[in-house]
């Protein structure tokens, strides 16, 4: 099986792909104490469907119980330019650098789909392919393969990559072989949790989802309060 990997890797690759690495679906076990906390404190806001899909998303291996392993792959759409020179023009908007091109959704599962299809055809067996389509936690589940650790700002950060990649995930029956849980890199560095200009952090690693501009931009709806807009 370590032969696959390596050859699903250079397709993977292929495919256009940064990274892959590979971990089981109980590799989080911690995702329902910590899911049950952030539901708590309301901090999902409007998001009723993290609430109504809690069992699933707190437990990958509940989503597809026949699933042995969890291909986690990032790819990177950090700009050539720097993206934060427009916060010195306040009389300018800006649009977040992932949706400045096609939707990221269909990019990516094109992709997978198209690796999903190159691994039925080596080895067999059965697989899912998810892009932030499904009740799968992909963060915990990346750390977890290694891919990146969940900064202080709860998005995934890579050493290699930083913090601007896409996310993808190919479920398989197929028992490959996983990668070790990178671990917590962020030390005592605050940067992005002094970035966020609606105080978004109740405390390092939680997010208040009420508070996010990407959270008021998408999710929210209604009116944003008039105490944000003037933070945004």
């Amino acid at each position: 099986m370590q032969e696959l990997k390596q050859r699903l890797l250079a397709q993977a690759q292929g495919e256009g792909f940064d990274q892959l690495a590979i971990c089981q679906p109980s590799a989080v076990p911690q995702m329902e104490a910590d899911l049950r906390a952030f539901l708590a404190k309301n901090y999902h806001g409007q998001m009723a469907w993290l609430e109504d899909r809690q069992a699933w998303r707190s437990d990958p291996s509940a989503l597809w119980p026949e699933a042995k392993s969890v291909i986690m792959l990032a790819r990177s759409y950090a700009p050539s330019e720097d993206p934060m020179a427009v916060l010195a023009q306040p009389d300018r908007g800006t649009i977040s650098v992932y949706a400045r091109n096609k939707d990221y959704h269909d990019i990516i599962k094109k992709r997978l789909k198209a690796l999903a299809r190159w691994l039925i055809a080596e080895k067999g067996g059965a697989v899912k392919v998810f892009v932030d389509t499904a009740p799968v936690p992909e963060k915990p589940l990346a750390q977890a393969a290694g891919l990146g650790w969940q900064g202080k700002h709860t998005n995934l950060v890579s050493r290699s990559l930083g913090n601007w990649f896409f996310l993808g995930a190919i479920f398989t029956t197929l028992d490959l072989p996983v990668d070790e849980k990178e671990p917590d890199h962020c030390g005592s560095c605050q940067a992005c949790l002094q970035a966020c200009p609606t105080q978004a952090f109740p405390a390092p690693y939680q997010l208040d989802a009420r508070r996010c501009i990407s959270y008021l931009t998408i999710e929210h709806k209604g009116p944003v309060d008039l105490d944000l807009r003037a933070q945004m």
